[in-house]
């Protein structure tokens, strides 16, 4: 079960931390991932982690702004973005795949590929 936080409005230029609580996962390693969608737009990866490890990956519209990070102990997910843009404003996932490390960090990956997710958290910027 994943259950993300975090969200609300805020002006441009401005910050939010999203947290995606993890349950159920057992001892399966997992691509963790942070998407976005905008409404009518395609759900989009903003970036992802595997659990355990440090390497990320990042789409370019949020490289250097955004910062995906994990807390195993806390079985939590984080999505540290800065420097918001109103281009930033959609409903925020967190999400989980079975993928390899590689494919992870890379960004070899599909939207499709990610079979858990959460309800979602909604980021407006203004």
């Amino acid at each position: 079960q994943l259950v993300e936080s975090g969200g609300g409005s805020v002006q441009a230029g401005g910050s939010l931390r999203l947290s995606c609580a993890v349950s159920g996962r057992g001892d399966s390693n997992h691509c963790m991932g942070w998407f976005r969608q905008a409404p009518e737009k395609e759900r989009e990866g903003v970036a992802t982690i595997y659990t355990g490890r440090t390497s990320t990956y990042y789409v370019d519209s949020v490289e250097g702004r955004f910062t995906i990070s994990q807390d195993n102990a806390k079985n939590t997910l984080y999505l540290q973005m800065n420097s918001l843009k109103p281009e930033d404003t959609a409903m925020y996932y967190c999400a989980a795949a079975p993928v390899s490390p590689y494919n992870c960090y890379s960004g070899s990956w599909s939207v499709g590929m990610f079979h858990y997710w959460g309800q979602g958290t909604q980021v407006t910027v203004s």
